[in-house]
């Protein structure tokens, strides 16, 4: 993602910042619906009019897009849209389809191989037992929020933390892994949680995130900074605060609401930064329970409210959600399109509940993944 533009200082007002999104998306073969490791040819093709917003992942069957900073629903809309027809093209030429899905659907026919880096060779070998090239392959949608410099990045992700949870149950897609049906709304949550650090943030100022990002790369439990997975931190490589919380998702709409809402939070709290409020002390403990609930039942059914650590209604969590990002996204003028959006998801369901309606109506995986393909392009 190209560097945002600079964010001033609060001034008791709502914080207006760019948004940026990178999606992650699976390529499946035609016939069987399998992921195939057709990115190299995929990623060649769409880099011709794409340039660097077109990328390769860790698995030789995932490809990356990343828009610029937006400043607008519209204009963030219109990237999303591009990126995907643009990858979605180089897949047709190459014979696949581009998927977003949080996991694969149809299991590989054979392990997926890592992408020829040796960074990520290097993972590989230090992971090893994390990298399989079937269960591990998951897909994710991260949101950029242009902030000032670090200390501004790790405000707004110590007070966003405690609404990632609702975040997330918004966007769950990945029910199907393996070829079965996990019983859980977001599988790719459970999957991706088991590389280190990938889970809630710890609470931390600027001087305490240098000392816990230094004793993880030199104790050996990271490689490199770059693999802090926190779903919460400040980007190694932009000045901005990362959000890691989300599926990545075939409809484009549940991917503006959530960057949408992700804004409209770090805006309110920037308007709040000259009050000298303390972050909510949650523990880590508890929001990765909470999370655990937003994976298993995604927008519909049980949540874990983080400020109490009580079962609720997970559509009471996320009305609090949207109470809470109200200022921000009236400055932004987003409010009116974030509950069209947001009426929207209730009425057709989460990526979770779409996968397994496509599974009641057609009875076969294939039909899911077809399903998935059609609405990524649609968007």
């Amino acid at each position: 993602m190209a560097a945002p533009m600079p964010v001033p200082t609060a001034t008791g007002r709502p914080v207006v910042s760019t948004i940026g999104v990178e999606e992650e998306f699976l390529l499946v073969d035609r016939s069987t619906r399998a992921p195939v490791a057709r990115a190299g040819p995929v990623i060649e093709a769409a880099s011709d009019a794409l340039g660097e917003l077109v990328q390769a992942e860790f698995y030789r069957c995932m490809v990356e897009v990343c828009t610029r900073p937006a400043l607008t629903a519209t204009d963030l809309r219109a990237q999303l849209r591009h990126l995907r027809a643009t990858v979605a093209d180089a897949a047709r030429a190459s014979h696949c389809a581009l998927v977003a899905s949080g996991t694969p659907v149809v299991p590989p026919t054979a392990p997926i191989p890592v992408t020829d880096t040796p960074r990520y060779h290097r993972m590989a070998r230090h992971f090893g037992d994390l990298v399989d090239g079937r269960l591990g392959i998951v897909c994710g949608c991260h949101v950029h929020v242009g902030t000032a410099d670090r200390a501004q990045a790790l405000f707004l992700a110590n007070r966003v933390r405690p609404w990632l949870p609702a975040l997330q149950a918004l966007a769950v897609n990945s029910p199907f892994t393996g070829g079965l049906d996990t019983g859980f709304a977001s599988r790719r949550a459970l999957e991706f949680g088991r590389w280190p650090t990938a889970g809630p943030s710890p609470l931390l100022d600027p001087v305490s995130y240098e000392r816990a990002a230094d004793a993880l790369v030199a104790s050996g439990v990271l490689m490199d900074r770059r693999m802090i997975y926190w779903f919460a931190r400040p980007s190694e490589h932009q000045p901005t605060v990362e959000f890691r919380v989300a599926d990545t998702n075939a409809d484009l709409d549940t991917t503006l609401l959530v960057a949408l809402l992700l804004r409209g939070l770090c805006a309110t709290f920037l308007g709040q930064v000259d009050e000298g409020r303390p972050p909510p002390d949650i523990s880590v403990a508890r929001l990765r329970d909470a999370h655990r609930y937003a994976a298993r039942y995604g927008a519909t059914g049980l949540a874990l409210d983080p400020f109490t650590g009580d079962p609720v209604p997970a559509e009471a969590q996320i009305a609090a959600l949207v109470g809470t990002a109200s200022p921000g996204l009236r400055a932004a003028g987003d409010e009116a399109e974030v509950h069209r959006l947001l009426d929207r998801l209730r009425r057709d369901g989460t990526g979770a509940a779409r996968q397994h309606a496509a599974h009641r109506r057609g009875g076969r995986l294939r039909d899911v993944v077809d399903h998935l393909a059609a609405l990524t392009v649609r968007g």
